[in-house]
């Protein structure tokens, strides 16, 4: 079943309707949203053709991007060279159909000490973190084929080598067309407006309980549209959503299912996790597509990693998201961040795609199985890295609260129509773990073996926060 789209419009309205309600007196008024100067996009992506090199520069007549020898594999890249400054680098191609068969390399200069880092690995089976394949999200024409991104910090160099896979045939020995790196810059998170926690411009006390009407005239409609969402979990504006005891969440779940609540889901509701907004790590909204595509229910959690490497501190996080978010919507051409919340090396969760933390966001996670689920990456790469405690507890915490909303036991098994992918045929049902690895919908290393065997016990751990017996 394809997703469906919900309109900008009645989220718009929702902002709308819910500016009224932050004014401090009827004297205060709050300027329209059209009228309000756009916030400066944050960031950039610088993208750069890569260019022959080595033996296989010498090119087949009329054979654009095959070597003269079927025996030498093809290899791209660039030469050493100063660009600026980026935090996030990734290679894409053209067909998002072809497959990267190869080794990719990348070199980068730190922008602070001048100092050229070793060869790095580029992961570059990455197809799997995609929409389905009939989906509306991936018959765009934008979708581009893609590795995985890496994380490198700021740095003002870099040095790229893509090499064929040599030894298993001639389509094996030659490279997608169209390839490119992509260097991207996070830039800075806008300034913090203020989100019901503080105070307005003036610091006066009494509008704090007013609903924080600052945050409005700092907001583009687009931020508008993200933040409203979320209500009435946060006030419009808000950096994050603050974690609630188990008592409360099931207020959530009340909401999550349009005032309606099945008695027998209500008590295993597990208590809701503090998650930082989409305006709280700094997304461009002007990015993504306009408007949430939803899905029916959520019936299963895949756990991933981004496979952007470990080298990054917490307070870096969001400056990761923002890079993840540009890297998936620009150069790969998808609508939005295709996962559908983060998990950082220090337990914090951040919201990912666009359409409200309680709703049925249809993501871009796991191939074939993005229907009726939702994607929960933990920022890092766990192939021979164990996840931090805090990530692997901040999953459990994530799903017995999500998973709760919808009366799913996280213990329990369910059953997933497959929308077409390497490991189960379209239109195949799967019993799938409620909670599940990505490897489980699809022939991957991801989420990495170390986190992988974390699953067991988390889903343990999240039963027992939902009250289950």
């Amino acid at each position: 079943m394809r997703g469906f789209l919900a309109s900008s419009i009645g989220v718009a309205t929702a902002a709308a309707l819910a500016l009224p309600l932050a004014l401090s007196s009827p004297a205060r008024a709050i300027p329209s949203l059209s009228a309000v100067a756009p916030v400066a996009p944050a960031g950039s992506t610088q993208s750069l053709p890569l260019v022959p090199l080595g033996p296989s520069a010498d090119r087949s007549p009329g054979v654009p991007g095959m070597s003269a020898s079927p025996r030498l594999p093809e290899t791209r890249g660039l030469t050493p060279r100063e660009v600026k400054s980026f935090s996030l680098v990734g290679v894409v191609w053209d067909d998002a159909g072809t497959e990267l068969f190869g080794r990719v390399q990348v070199r980068t200069r730190a922008k602070r000490t001048a100092v050229w880092s070793d060869w790095q690995d580029v992961e570059t089976h990455n197809s799997e973190h995609a929409a389905d394949p009939d989906s509306a999200e991936r018959g765009t024409g934008r979708v581009r084929g893609s590795t995985a991104p890496l994380w490198v910090g700021e740095s003002d160099g870099v040095e790229v080598r893509v090499q064929a896979e040599p030894g298993a045939g001639r389509s094996a020995a030659r490279l997608p067309r169209g390839m490119r790196i992509e260097l991207v810059d996070p830039g800075e998170s806008a300034p913090a407006a203020a989100d019901g926690k503080n105070s307005g411009p003036a610091d006066d006390p009494a509008d704090a309980d007013q609903g924080s009407p600052a945050a409005a005239p700092g907001m583009t409609m687009e931020m508008a549209e993200a933040s409203a969402a979320n209500l009435p979990h946060a006030t419009l504006g808000a950096d994050e959503i603050p974690e609630l005891d188990k008592a409360d969440s099931t207020a959530d779940a009340v909401f999550a299912a349009d005032g309606t609540l099945a008695a027998a889901a209500a008590p295993y509701v597990g208590p809701r996790p503090r998650i930082v907004t989409r305006k709280g790590w700094g997304a461009d909204e002007s990015l993504r597509e306009k408007g949430f595509v939803y899905t029916r229910t959520v019936k299963a959690a895949f756990v991933h990693h981004t496979a952007s490497g470990n080298n990054y501190a917490c307070k870096d996080a969001p400056a990761v998201l923002r890079s993840l978010y540009r890297y998936h919507v620009l150069s790969s051409g998808w609508r939005d961040i295709g996962y559908n919340f983060a998990v950082d090396k220090c337990g914090t969760v951040y919201e990912g795609r666009a359409g409200g933390v309680t709703r049925p966001v249809l993501g871009a996670h796991t191939m074939g199985f993005n229907t009726d689920s939702m994607g929960i990456a933990v920022i890092g790469s766990h192939t021979a890295t164990p996840p931090p405690a805090a990530a692997v507890t901040a999953i459990a915490r994530l799903t017995a609260w999500k998973l709760g909303l919808f009366g799913v036991d996280p213990r329990a098994k369910t059953t997933l129509k497959s929308g077409g992918a390497n490991r189960f045929p379209k239109g195949a049902k799967v019993r799938l773990n409620v909670i599940s690895g990505h490897r489980d919908g699809f022939a991957t290393e991801c989420p990495g073996k170390r986190l992988y065997d974390k699953l067991p016990p988390t889903r343990t751990s999240s039963a027992k926060l939902q009250g289950r017996p």
